[in-house]
Parts: C-alpha cells; sequence; structure tokens
C-alpha cells in the first residue's frame, strides 16, 4: 500500500499562486515602468506596479497568518539537512515578500507620491518627504529586486528538481 504525501490546505495553495502571480507581475511592470517613456503611460505602469505591491504585502500577511494557523506538511523522507534548508529559505523568502512593498511605499512616500490601489484607495504616507531618504530606500528596492528574482527562479528549481530528478511529490503538494 503506497501512502500519499501530504498536500497543503487549498487556502495555503490559493494564497502561494496569488501570491506568485501578485510577485511575477510586480516584477514585469517594474521592469517596464522604468523603461518606459515619461508620460501617462509610464504613470499609469507605476500605479499598477504599486497596487501590486500593496496587494502582495496584503497576501504574504494573509498567507503568514494561515501558516502559522495550519503549518505546512512534512515531506516524508527528506533529509533532515533539506527540510532545514527549506525552512530558512521559506522564512527569508517572507522577509523580501515584506521588504519589497515596505520599501516601495516608504520611498515612494519620500519623493513624495502618493499610492492609488487599484483605484480605490490611497495608502497613507510612512515617511515624511525626504528625496534623499527616497532614493536610498527606492535603490534598495530596486536591488532587492534581483535577489527576488535570484531567489523565485532557485525556488522554481528546487521543485523542478525535485519532481523531475527526485521524481517526488514536493511540487504536487502545492498544485490544485
Amino acid at each position: 500500500m503506497q501512502t500519499q504525501t501530504p498536500r497543503y490546505t487549498g487556502a495555503a495553495k490559493l494564497f502561494h499562486w496569488l501570491t506568485a502571480l501578485s510577485v511575477m507581475t510586480a516584477i514585469v511592470l517594474g521592469f517596464a515602468m522604468v523603461d518606459a517613456s515619461p508620460g501617462p503611460g509610464q504613470n499609469k505602469l507605476y500605479d499598477l506596479h504599486r497596487s501590486f505591491g500593496a496587494l502582495i504585502l496584503l497576501l504574504t500577511g494573509l498567507r503568514l497568518l494561515w501558516r502559522l494557523y495550519a503549518p505546512p506538511p512534512k515531506v516524508p523522507g527528506l533529509p533532515a539537512w533539506q527540510e532545514k534548508a527549506a525552512l530558512y529559505l521559506h522564512r527569508l523568502l517572507y522577509v523580501v515578500l515584506f521588504a519589497m512593498p515596505l520599501l516601495g511605499w516608504a520611498g515612494t512616500s519620500a519623493f513624495p507620491a502618493t499610492i492609488m490601489v487599484f483605484g480605490l484607495f490611497e495608502l497613507p504616507p510612512i515617511v515624511g518627504p525626504d528625496r534623499e531618504l527616497s532614493k536610498l530606500l527606492l535603490g534598495i528596492h530596486w536591488r532587492l529586486a534581483f535577489v527576488l528574482c535570484a531567489m523565485i527562479l532557485g525556488h522554481i528549481g528546487a521543485a523542478l528538481y525535485h519532481h523531475f530528478i527526485l521524481k517526488d511529490e514536493t511540487l504536487k503538494r502545492m498544485l490544485p
């Protein structure tokens, strides 16, 4: 009799995939907005990027609360070092997923510019106007985007490694 690997809850899967889609969208918008010509089109890209940043912050908070309520299932037979590595990498990913939107929000507040979230409401500024601070915070935000991209590629690579090389159930646990 074959035992089935425990899977993530439906809510955990929903948070994961909504976050993944939102992060990928924010990354594409982020690179597009800095390359766009100044004007209304670029402003719209900035507004959308900021909106997805706010959504990522909300989703990450909800996702973390859910994770504390319903911890992820363990993978049977996973070596202890891989289990520990996955735990620390997931924690680091949460730190980055919180840091990125907060840095963007603070940097935009310091610029100063407004953050209108999908045209529904405006986020309040979290720091006062300070162009030098804005430059610093948005510079860190920009550099951290590349770190996040590397982390995402590593995350995807690890999932594919487990699926195609180790042929275990790790990836299937998070699929719908």
